[in-house]
């Protein structure tokens, strides 16, 4: 998502918060994910945000009308766009949608698609190997590919044309996701869409940068040995300064959607634009 951002509004500033000490959010409790996608927040809005993206699939399935009622910021999610863009490239009416468990679950994909377009076929199927493989660096030897190929064979028997992938972590596999599900189904990823979606909302709403250089800022929840490397496969490029933030029960008040507490590692401030 970052990494469409950037291409997209090279003029704004990121602030991207990470959540590797409560990682994975797909295997919780849609009530657990609420909790930490608030907190999430509330750290962005101690950062002075103008906007909040819901990169996290899990999150934008659970949790995305909730955090539009109590953040005082426009929230923008990755269901959406993401199926748009599906219905947007099928040709047979027959889209298949892969996530983690807690997003396959929800069938907010489901409900959106059908909601831009009601003859279409979905096959909705949870793959929670994908996430490990990806951040492990697993994403095209044999052991991806005999996960895909567990996953997906039943699809191309399905027939569907379109696989929409519903995890942030999929589009680094999508070499070997391409390769088992072969040349006749399309991969959507709803990271570009979204960032269009970002602009328009932005540009909408008078909010969207006049220009200058941009400042991103990555913070995270726990340093994990291998985030740099994971995270640099994600952009494409360095990442530059990793800054370790609090949230959860360092951030009190939660729960109101008002930040009420500085990152306990370093402080940084964001000016609206």
């Amino acid at each position: 998502m970052v990494r469409a951002l950037r291409r997209r509004l090279p003029g704004e500033s990121i602030v991207y918060f990470g959540d590797p000490a409560r990682f994975p959010y797909g295997t919780k409790s849609a009530d657990t994910i609420l909790r930490f996608a608030v907190e999430d927040a509330n750290f962005l809005l101690s950062r002075r945000v103008k906007m909040v993206i819901v990169a996290c699939h899990s999150v934008s399935s659970s949790a995305l009308p909730e955090l539009e009622r109590r953040l005082p910021v426009p929230v923008l999610g990755v269901v959406e766009p993401g199926a748009r863009a599906a219905v947007r490239t099928t040709r047979s009416n027959r889209i298949a949608v892969i996530g983690t468990s807690a997003t396959i679950a929800s069938g907010a994909y489901e409900q959106a698609i059908r909601r831009m377009k009601r003859n279409v076929e979905i096959i909705a199927k949870p793959t929670p190997l994908f996430v490990p493989l990806a951040e492990e660096g697993w994403l095209d030897n044999d052991v991806a590919e005999a996960v895909a190929r567990r996953y997906l064979t039943e699809l191309t028997d399905e027939g569907v044309d379109t696989l929409l992938l519903g995890c942030t972590h999929f589009p680094l596999l999508s070499c070997v996701i391409g390769r088992v599900l072969g040349p006749a189904v399309t991969l959507v990823d709803s990271a570009e869409e979204t960032a269009a979606s970002a602009e328009e909302l932005l540009t909408r709403q008078g909010l969207l940068s006049p220009g200058g250089p941009a400042r991103h800022r990555f913070y995270l929840s726990d340093l994990a040995p291998n985030f740099q490397t994971v995270g640099e496969r994600f952009l494409g490029e360095p990442m530059g300064e990793v800054i370790r933030a609090s949230v959860g029960t360092a951030t009190a008040g939660a729960g109101s959607g008002v930040p009420t507490q500085k990152s306990g590692a370093r402080r940084a401030s964001r000016r609206r634009r």
